[in-house]
């Protein structure tokens, strides 16, 4: 096959679907990716029953010295962060130092109040579902501008956010009331971060050390100039008639320590990038998904957080119903606390094709990333790039770039999982009596490990679910053919079944 010959996003698919696709039909897939998009390099992991299944780590990750990307390369994650802060907030909340409900005036040294709707609280609840009516408005760059080049004590977020502040501009606020419009933002994070220093009276970077990163024995981290090795990190670029760094270009020498002696935590959380400024590799992302996965316990046995607490940041938090917030293109319609919830809305927020997820996207000085997963299937896709020559060309099919597109298309049709029916053959999958009938009930032995039994049209998509430990039944489906899968913690057993 000629490099420059891509396969249409739907052939591929369907030819993995019908083919099944194997570790090297993923590898050979990233590296045609890679080719026909132009991308420096890239990080890419295929999360199956909570596993590893398939890795992919290729290109460089400084063009200028000409070193590869490895599992261990580290880049700065952009947005995908926010759903990591969230985690750190959601141990604060846990631990009763942070109220959901709470005003977040009563943690905070300043005043946040939108003046077109004075006396409405804005809480954490919103911040973490930007829905708190506060936006990255035309002051907000400056104001951050400043705040990264500050060489001793930074500016307060009372200069962004109160009306007398130098670089408060109208704009910061909605016209909407607080709690009753989603606007994507990054200064809600900004915020949050605050109000965590704020409770803790310490920095942000250091407190998502000691909360997450070192209890889950972890070197990824929101400073730099931490790193343990440097040379390891992923340089961002941008291609513009030739390949201009543009983040995290340091030649293998960790930049000095930010001098923060005058600092007083919990009046500028925006230093240390908890809305995008996370460094950490592919590997690290599954370790932190696998939290959402393994109900809060980290892979070395350490509990970071109940399993309740990672429920609350996947419950549905705000719904798109056409006027009550900007969806972003489409790409946003449903979120939960730190989280986005992939709604599957046609053209718009669709990872994989017959799996509802969670998890965020990111994009920032070039790179583009994507942390998602099915805390059901426990399925999920990683994918970390640090640059593409060729823009961002809108999707085929979704609200996401047509790279996205073709990476979550490989991992969906690399789940070898899906593919592993002959696991559960015999006594192990048994539906009685009288299968086949709408509404009937049915009694059910499922493979040990089962979560949940979806129920698929010939098309692919999901058409009805089950909760097994709630009880089963046929669902009231047309008549017609339909496969059942059933949901496992490793694998999927699946089973043809027609509707007269």
């Amino acid at each position: 096959m000629k490099l420059n010959t891509i396969l249409p996003l739907s052939l591929l698919l369907s030819s993995c679907l019908f083919n099944g696709c194997s570790a090297q039909d993923f590898s050979e897939s990233m590296t045609l990716t890679m080719e026909s998009h132009g991308v420096m390099g890239m990080s890419a992991l295929v999360i199956c029953g909570g596993e590893v299944t398939e890795a992919f780590h290729a290109g460089f990750r400084d063009y200028e010295n000409k070193w590869p990307v490895n599992s261990d390369t580290r880049f700065r994650i952009a947005s995908v962060s926010k759903s990591i802060t969230a985690i750190g907030c959601m141990k604060l909340i846990e631990a009763a130092a942070i109220d959901l409900e709470t005003d977040i005036n009563d943690y905070l040294p300043f005043v946040v109040s939108n003046a077109n709707h004075p006396g409405v609280p804005i809480t954490t609840r919103m911040l973490l579902s930007h829905t708190s009516s506060i936006q990255d408005g035309s002051g907000y760059s400056p104001f951050l501008t400043s705040t990264y080049q500050s060489t001793g004590n930074l500016p307060s977020l009372a200069e962004l956010l109160e009306p007398d502040g130098l670089h408060f501009t109208a704009n910061m606020y909605r016209t909407e009331e607080p709690g009753t419009h989603f606007a994507y933002s990054n200064l809600n994070f900004g915020l949050l971060a605050t109000v965590m220093e704020a409770v803790t009276e310490t920095r942000f970077d250091i407190l998502m050390d000691s909360l997450l990163f070192n209890p889950m024995e972890l070197g990824c981290t929101y400073d730099v100039s931490a790193l343990t090795d440097i040379e390891n990190l992923a340089t961002l670029y941008r291609y513009q008639g030739g390949w201009v760094a543009q983040a995290d270009q340091y030649n293998g020498v960790a930049p000095a320590s930010p001098e923060m002696s005058d600092y007083e935590p919990g009046t500028n959380g925006l230093r240390f990038g908890p809305q995008g400024g996370l460094r950490a590799s592919a590997q690290e992302l599954h370790q932190l998904m696998a939290l959402h996965l393994n109900n809060g316990t980290a892979s070395n046995g350490t509990v970071i957080l109940s399993g309740e607490s990672l429920q609350a940041m996947r419950s549905v938090e705000w719904t798109y119903n056409g006027s009550n917030g900007d969806n972003y293109y489409n790409l946003f319609n449903s979120w939960g606390l730190g989280i986005q919830n992939v709604s599957q809305a046609p053209m718009g927020d669709v990872v994989f094709q017959n799996f509802e997820m969670w998890g965020h996207p990111g994009e920032a000085y070039g790179l583009v990333s994507d942390w998602y997963f099915d805390d059901e299937t426990q399925n999920g896709i990683i994918f970390l790039t640090n640059g593409v020559a060729n823009g961002y060309t809108s999707g085929n099919n979704s609200a996401f770039y047509t790279i996205e597109e073709e990476v979550f298309a490989a991992a969906e049709s690399a789940l070898n999982c899906t593919n592993s029916m002959a696991n559960y053959g015999g006594d192990s999958w048994k539906v009685t009596p009288n299968f086949g009938r709408p509404n009937e009930p049915i009694r059910c032995s499922p493979p040990q490990g089962t979560r949940a039994i979806h129920w698929y049209n010939l098309q692919g998509q999901c058409v009805a679910k089950s909760d097994i430990n709630a009880g089963l039944s046929v669902p009231p489906l047309p008549a017609g053919t339909y496969t059942m899968r059933c949901f496992g913690a490793i694998n999927i057993a699946a089973k043809l079944f027609t509707i007269q």
